[in-house]
């Protein structure tokens, strides 16, 4: 489904918005409470930036926000990378399966990317029926038209989209930190790793218009933000499908001139995309952070030409050396996956070596997860469980043998650090982020929050500092 009037239907939700929060009011004079909402969000970045949204339409149709499941409005925001995803959300449905029986006027919707599949939606019709709204991820913003039309009727709503080739702007959202937030630069994936459920779930490509993502991004500075994350499935394919085409390193060189902001992430980072003029971007600013997610999935070539990823072994090696001559002070982490159909012994010391040579700050480990849909659920020679476990425990063991040295390396020196929090673990104590995305925890008072401060690293705990603030 296509839409072709953004603006339009923008202002078309808004006036559902209005029609849900006069229907949430008259119930919540009714009953002599306001109503509560809570989202509960499974998966990656993307899910949480797209929560942010459907919270703040919530909250915008006149739902206060709740901390537990036990709400007025319920809703699951899915994941369907893993199997094993799906089958938490399954669990929880079943735990509201009794809430509701007990609290029939909660709302219950399930979104996202398992919803996108349609056995899934079939498993949720028939064995689920007491859930009232299922949509996916092409349409979020109609949140408020589906409530109003779940209120007004009986039955379950179902609106899932197969895809859409459209970005509807301005939409409300609540952010978890006042300091810092995500910031949707594209939608959807064309690459189609052989592994992955991604470009199925989440469309092709779509990138947003620079001047969009700058005035989302002034607004929020004007909001208090100091440091934004870019979200997409791979950053650095950002811009090729706009009507007058844009690297993302030029939208990466607008956003760093935006006064009052502090810094600058963005993930993911697909390297047969990486370019020199990103590199060369990322070595001459003062606000990009000094951190790159880069994953390699696997050490192999002859693995990663089965997994789709259109690099090989020697050719990440050289863009790591491209890199860290430019940045020699570059964090990097990555993902790496265990146990691929195929996956030799030497195919797994490929990766090991790799990861030696790499020694990354750390790295996201992962057990390969047949996802039916896609090229690698029905390859031969899929890997016996008892192998892959042994793997990836050595695996493991390697990376935090080289991440508890490499993250060590700014012991001694003073950095500049985002307060995030308290430090629940200590009293009086606060935890915040550097540049190279480890956390530091040191003392201080709470009113520190959201500055960025000098901090003195005095103690190194592998992956995380024990600091002391400077004056």
């Amino acid at each position: 489904m296509n839409m072709t009037d953004p603006q339009g239907e923008a202002l078309l939700q808004r006036k559902y918005t209005e029609k849900v929060r006069r229907m949430v009011r008259e119930r919540s004079e009714r009953i002599g409470r306001p109503l509560t909402a809570y989202i509960a969000t499974f998966g990656c970045q993307m899910n949480a930036r797209d929560s942010e949204k459907l919270m703040g339409i919530l909250l915008d149709a006149g739902f206060v926000e709740a901390d537990t499941e036990q709400a007025d409005f319920v809703l699951y925001n899915t994941c369907t990378v893993r199997e094993n995803a799906n089958e938490r959300v399954y669990g929880r449905l079943g735990h509201m399966k009794a809430y509701k029986r007990e609290h029939p006027d909660t709302l219950i919707a399930i979104c996202g990317c398992m919803m996108q599949e349609e056995a899934e939606v079939t498993r949720v019709r028939e064995k689920y029926p007491f859930v009232d709204i299922v949509f996916g991820t092409h349409n979020i913003f109609k949140l408020a038209q589906l409530l109003y039309e779940r209120m007004n009727g009986s039955g379950m709503v179902v609106d899932v989209w197969e895809g859409t080739q459209q970005i509807v702007e301005d939409l409300p959202s609540v952010r978890k930190y006042p300091f810092k937030s995500g910031v949707n630069i594209m939608f959807g994936c064309n690459n189609f790793c052989s592994y992955c459920i991604v470009p199925y779930v989440r469309g092709r490509e779509r990138s947003r218009r620079p001047e969009d993502i700058i005035a989302e991004i002034r607004r929020l500075v004007d909001d208090g933000v100091v440091e934004v994350m870019l979200l997409g499935q791979n950053v650095n394919s950002y811009g090729r499908n706009l009507p007058e085409p844009m690297s993302f390193a030029a939208l990466l060189r607008e956003i760093e001139q935006i006064e009052g902001l502090r810094r600058i992430r963005f993930m993911t980072s697909h390297p047969k995309d990486l370019s020199d003029e990103l590199i060369e971007t990322m070595a001459g600013s003062s606000k990009i952070c000094r951190h790159l997610h880069l994953p390699l999935q696997s050490g192999s070539t002859r693995i990663l030409k089965a997994m789709n990823r259109h690099y090989s072994k020697e050719s990440y090696l050289v863009l790591v050396e491209r890199i860290r001559e430019r940045i020699p002070d570059i964090a990097l982490t990555t993902d790496i996956i265990v146990g691929f159909p195929g996956e030799s012994e030497e195919d797994f010391e490929e990766t090991l070596d790799v990861v030696r040579r790499v020694r990354y700050d750390s790295a996201f480990t992962f057990i390969y997860s047949k996802r039916d849909g896609t090229p690698a659920a029905s390859m031969p020679d899929q890997v016996p469980e008892d192998v892959i476990r042994d793997r990836f425990n050595r695996l493991l063991d390697l990376v935090q043998e080289t991440a508890s040295t490499v993250c060590a390396r700014d012991l001694g020196s003073v950095r500049e650090v985002l307060v995030e929090e308290r430090d629940d673990h200590t009293e009086g104590g606060l935890t915040g982020r550097l540049s190279n995305n480890l956390m530091v925890h040191f003392s201080g008072d709470a009113s520190l929050i959201g500055r960025i401060v000098p901090v003195r690293l005095t103690e190194s705990r592998g992956f995380y500092y024990i600091g002391r603030m400077e004056e």
